[in-house]
């Protein structure tokens, strides 16, 4: 089958690993008329009569299958629109063996025809142009399950040797505390506030250059590899899209490994990390299950699908482990998903309590979003770290975008409660307050992080402060109790910030992969400042005048160009003030997660493969130690016997800020530490 693109087909990698833009979308810049589905009324009635002639015998009159297979239905569907077999692969299957007794007999004509009309049976829908037998075109094409609803408790699995783990560790007490646990490193972001600072000195501005590696864990695989890695008691575990393994944290001696084998389709592909309590290891799948492993042995306990990837539902963050309940919530904005966020039981995923990011949407449109008849509403996923006031017991809760992303003309008003920072009542999921950073936001600029949390005094006054980064490039820092914001600081290019996207199109900074993504702030409470990482670039926007709904494809209603130029910054802004201490410009987007210790050190790492040792009082580079690969994920501090390291993530970082040149690596964790004496 011929290879090659198609106007109605614009590849597209985002910073949540988006990969085509389909259907819906009026891609401006190459002045393109998009079709509205995959295939013609012409080439679906054509091979109406085609099926009835050549197929039936074997599959039915009405596709339920008799002497040959069933061709539709849910169990069809879902075969057909995993990533290991795709529209291409089924198109191919009616190429080489059908019909059986006459191989070759029919024209790739008819083929396609047959193929029309047995997607047009499963819910995909008609279009204007005709469906191409070309490999970008095909695969793309997601097969819809219909009516069908996720049923949470018809999918669940219990673990071969029971759902009662034999590992233990670490308590919710452990748990509480971690802000003053030095050694382990219990959360993704090192604690419930958020703060990803380490107690530890031992590492220090004087003797970084004395700093060595120790090992490195391979994990075989050239998967993005994001993950924010936890340690406790000397083990590490780590993640990527469906791999889950525990190693020692001195030496990476495999402890054990876990791969999950996807059951439905896999939306996007990319994990961010585990949350870990009494012995369970948590953690989401690209398919939208959440599972427990057995921290002694990466045994499964139990594994309950709760998103559903039909609708475009996927997990990527890093789960939050609180009391006995789990808290996650599915990326997924541009597939127009209907957001949330929910809690539910460590001890076997059973749901909790739920909190629906974008109620007026889902219900038909209310005065924060004008909700015209013809365009399906939605947006508002969840992809990035929790966080939470443990005294209040506050949940903060990042909120991403509204969908469709462009044309925010289409949908007016504020668009509750997309781009909020909304905080819940913990063990309810009960609104208790929310501020909205971007209203109707028709420039993808999602808020990625809330976090940290913070009682500081500002100009003499006590304040509770929750800072938030978002893909806007903006820094801001909030009183918690009044919600007003204390100051506001640009950390990236800012062009055209209040300027609307049009059909004629708008050039604006952030672009789509500019601003904050999924590495938050840190704070490093001797300097008292914030250091977040940031993406300088910039898009030209274009808005589409009509858009099309097609259930887990892409909804962005509208198009880009893509600016060449990328850089990227950390600013160490002062948390009193508001006022930048020191700005470091990298040379590539800074994505990595940022740690700060005792010992006066700001560390991270860059897409060149650099682990940067930085004095936090200047942002002076003290050591940069090259690990051969981008660096995307979690850098974090801890200790094992009473002996500080340091680790890295080191692999493919994020297909959009690769370059050309760049091979795929095998993803590892690299651990360094001080020479013993």
């Amino acid at each position: 089958m011929k290879k090659g693109n198609v106007s109605a087909l614009v590849c597209y990698s985002s910073a949540l690993f988006l990969s085509v833009i389909v259907s819906g979308l009026a891609i401006a810049a190459e002045n393109t008329t998009p079709a509205t589905g995959t295939f013609t009324e012409e080439q679906f009635d054509q091979g109406e009569a085609l099926y009835e002639e050549q197929c039936a015998l074997c599959h039915g009159q009405d596709l339920q299958g008799a002497a040959g297979p069933t061709l539709s239905g849910p169990i069809f569907r879902k075969t057909w629109s995993m990533l290991t077999a795709t529209v291409d692969d089924l198109f191919n299957r009616i190429v080489t063996t059908m019909p059986p007794s006459q191989l070759g007999a029919l024209s790739e004509e008819q083929n396609l025809a047959i193929l029309s009309f047995v997607l047009g049976r499963n819910n995909v829908l008609v279009g204007t142009e005709e469906l191409k037998a070309e490999f970008d075109y095909l695969t793309a094409i997601p097969i819809g399950r219909g009516d069908e609803e996720l049923d949470i408790a018809a999918n669940f699995i219990i673990g071969f040797d029971g759902l009662e783990p034999t590992g233990d560790g670490p308590s919710f007490d452990d748990l509480r505390a971690a802000a003053d646990n030095a050694s382990d490193w219990l959360y993704h972001n090192h604690n419930y506030q958020g703060t990803r600072y380490s107690a530890l000195d031992e590492v220090n501005t004087s003797n970084v250059n004395q700093l060595q590696q120790t090992c490195a864990y391979q994990t075989n695989s050239g998967v993005s590899l994001q993950t924010g890695p936890l340690v406790y008691q000397g083990t590490m575990y780590v993640t990527n899209a469906t791999h889950t393994a525990a190693i020692n944290a001195a030496n990476c001696q495999v402890q054990w490994a876990y791969d999950w084998v996807p059951k439905d389709r896999m939306v996007w592909g990319n994990n961010r990390g585990v949350a870990i309590k009494d012995g369970y290891v948590v953690r989401g799948t690209p398919d939208g299950y959440l599972f427990a492993l057995d921290s002694a042995n990466g045994n499964l306990l139990w594994a309950r699908q709760v998103a559903d990837p039909w609708l475009g539902e996927t997990f990527t963050m890093p789960p939050m482990i609180f009391e006995d309940m789990v808290l996650i919530g599915p990326a997924g904005s541009e597939n127009a998903i209907s957001g949330w966020v929910a809690a539910f039981e460590l001890t076997d995923g059973d749901l909790v309590w739920k909190f629906n990011t974008v109620p007026g949407a889902t219900a038909g449109g209310d005065e924060t979003w004008g909700n015209p008849s013809n365009i399906p509403l939605g947006g508002g996923a969840v992809w990035t770290p929790l966080s939470m006031d443990l005294e209040l017991g506050e949940l903060y809760v990042a909120i991403t975008n509204p969908a469709p992303d462009f044309p925010g003309f289409l949908r007016p008003g504020e668009n509750l409660y997309t781009n909020c920072i909304v905080a819940l009542d913990v063990r309810t999921g009960e609104l208790k307050w929310y501020k909205s950073i971007v209203p109707n936001d028709d420039h993808d600029w999602d808020l990625t992080q809330v976090s940290p949390v913070l009682k500081e005094n500002i100009n003499g006054v006590s304040r509770d402060m929750v800072v938030t980064v978002g893909k806007d490039g903006i820094l801001r820092t909030l009183d918690k109790q009044t919600h007003e914001a204390l100051y506001e600081v640009p950390v990236t290019t800012i062009e055209n910030y209040d300027v609307p996207v049009t059909p004629e199109g708008v050039h604006a900074c952030p672009g789509v992969n500019g601003g904050v993504l999924w590495s938050g702030p840190a704070y490093h409470p001797q300097e008292n400042i914030l250091i977040t990482p940031a993406i300088d670039y910039c898009n030209f926007y274009i808005a589409a005048e009509e858009v099309t709904f097609i259930p887990g494809q892409l909804y962005m209603g509208g198009g880009l160009r893509r600016d060449e130029e990328m850089s990227g910054w950390l600013t160490a802004v002062d948390v009193e003030s508001g006022e930048v201490n020191w700005k470091y410009h990298a040379p590539r987007p800074m994505i990595a997660g940022v740690t700060t210790t005792a010992g006066g050190l700001v560390v991270t790492g860059d897409l060149d493969g650099n682990l940067l040792l930085m004095n936090a009082s200047n942002g002076e580079i003290l050591r940069s130690i090259p690990t051969g690969a981008p660096i995307g994920g979690g850098v974090i501090s801890y200790a094992v016997e009473g002996k500080q390291y340091l680790a890295t993530t080191s692999g493919n970082a994020s297909g959009f800020f690769a370059r050309a040149s760049e091979p795929v690596r095998d993803g590892s964790i690299i651990i360094f530490t001080l020479p013993s004496n």
